[in-house]
């Protein structure tokens, strides 16, 4: 056989700053473990633990039968798309016509349509930090600038109106909220938002992106409202991101849905031509009965989050040197380890960041979990409790015994 030389690569400065997620790193060494006979438990899932509901199965089956299974509008079917305008009216008080929605492949798409459609080189995007790391590599991506504001433990993890004041420059394009969030958990109140508002409206030529997609895991009574309910003003240079995978466990079905100025989505539409077109049809079909069908599955399953949200935060604060504030919505818990700072494992190894936390509780315990470094904090770590309560309550005593284990510092 030939020798062939092997051809350079030449990979896009794009990505000089982007690598595999550490999420998927970490989720990997778990699964090695497991290969190797150890009882690895992962609690660094982002996606419901439910199957996706059985009418929306069977409403993606009659789709298929039916013969939906070609090319669609690029923005989303008439009936996707008015199942969007209907769920916006009903659950969020917001009219937007048909041409001021759009779905498409997950989520995630919907921003990144966005900043491809608004981003120009030197843009910058305000991130409240700690935060989905998908945002800063978009931002990345489209040669916009993040500009990551830190949100401690002490104020909920969220971003206060003169942090947000003290960010904004002339440069600034776009403000990210995610409430509630992922990692933290934390959701901000109507008053919360209003003051944040009051920010944007000195600042008109900076727009809110909100992503929403855990609007529907709240508890404690706690008010889910977007933002573009509260101002007139600022609903006209907001963009709503939103989808089916958390609420209605459809992760796999890619799914997402926006809504915003006309302008906008226009703009968006032209990029997702040319890059994914169409949502999934059968996809579509199915997030229309998850958004127009029965949603008493809703309160159940979030009732169920609820109880298990309890029960992990109250685990973790009974370990010593672990302290974890109780979040408002989502399903993750973000604790503090910095009591354990400094701490000496029963073999000498002295931990020095909740990166080497997380990986010494991985390979002892056997208990995957992400570090807050992972998401632009420390010293903290991301439990996602979207997992069985059987699971949860052998983590935790993994957890506490591992963590007995060590030699406090003094």
């Amino acid at each position: 056989m030939l020798d062939i030389p092997k051809p350079p690569f030449h990979r896009a400065n794009r990505l000089a700053s982007q690598k595999v997620s550490e999420i998927l790193a970490i989720g990997a060494r778990a699964a090695e473990l497991k290969k190797q006979g150890h009882p690895v438990i992962v609690l660094g899932a982002g996606e419901p633990d439910f199957p996706t509901p059985s009418n929306v199965i069977e409403a993606a089956h009659r789709a298929a039968l039916d013969g939906q299974t070609t090319y669609t509008p690029l923005a989303g079917t008439p009936e996707m798309k008015a199942a969007i305008v209907e769920k916006f009216r009903r659950e969020n008080g917001l009219d937007y016509a048909m041409n001021e929605v759009i779905a498409t492949a997950g989520a995630k798409q919907v921003i990144f349509n966005a900043f491809m459609a608004t981003l120009n080189p030197g843009d910058e995007v305000i991130i409240p930090t700690p935060f989905w790391t998908t945002y800063s590599a978009m931002v990345d991506i489209c040669d916009g600038v993040p500009v990551t504001v830190t949100c401690s433990g002490e104020s909920g993890f969220k971003i206060l109106p003169e942090q947000l004041e003290a960010a904004i420059t002339p440069q600034t394009r776009w403000l990210m909220l995610n409430s509630p969030s992922n990692p933290t958990g934390a959701a901000y109140s109507p008053e919360e938002l209003l003051k944040l508002l009051e920010v944007l409206e000195r600042h008109p030529d900076v727009w809110l992106l909100s992503d929403e997609i855990y609007e529907h895991i709240v508890y404690d009574d706690f008010p889910a409202v977007s933002p573009a309910a509260l101002s007139a003003t600022i609903r006209q240079r907001t963009l709503i991101v939103n989808g089916v995978s958390k609420a209605y466990a459809m992760t796999g079905w890619r799914i997402g849905y926006g809504a915003g100025p006309a302008d906008l989505i226009a703009a968006m539409t032209v990029v997702q031509s040319q890059s994914t077109s169409n949502a999934c049809s059968i996809a579509q079909a199915a997030a229309i009965e998850a958004l127009t069908g029965p949603q008493d599955i809703l309160t159940e399953r979030r009732d169920n989050f609820q109880t298990r949200r309890d029960f992990v935060v109250e685990a973790l604060n009974e370990i010593g040197g672990l302290s974890c504030r109780k979040p408002e919505g989502a399903f993750y818990a973000f604790a503090s380890c910095e009591g354990i700072l400094g701490a000496k494992t029963p073999d000498g190894q002295v931990l020095t960041s909740d990166r080497e936390f997380c990986s010494w509780i991985l390979e002892t315990a056997h208990v995957a979990m992400v570090p807050g470094a992972a998401f632009g904090l420390s010293p903290y770590f991301r439990v996602s409790y979207a997992t069985s309560r059987e699971e949860l309550e052998e983590a935790m005593a993994r957890l506490a015994t591992a963590c007995a284990e060590l030699e406090l510092p003094a």
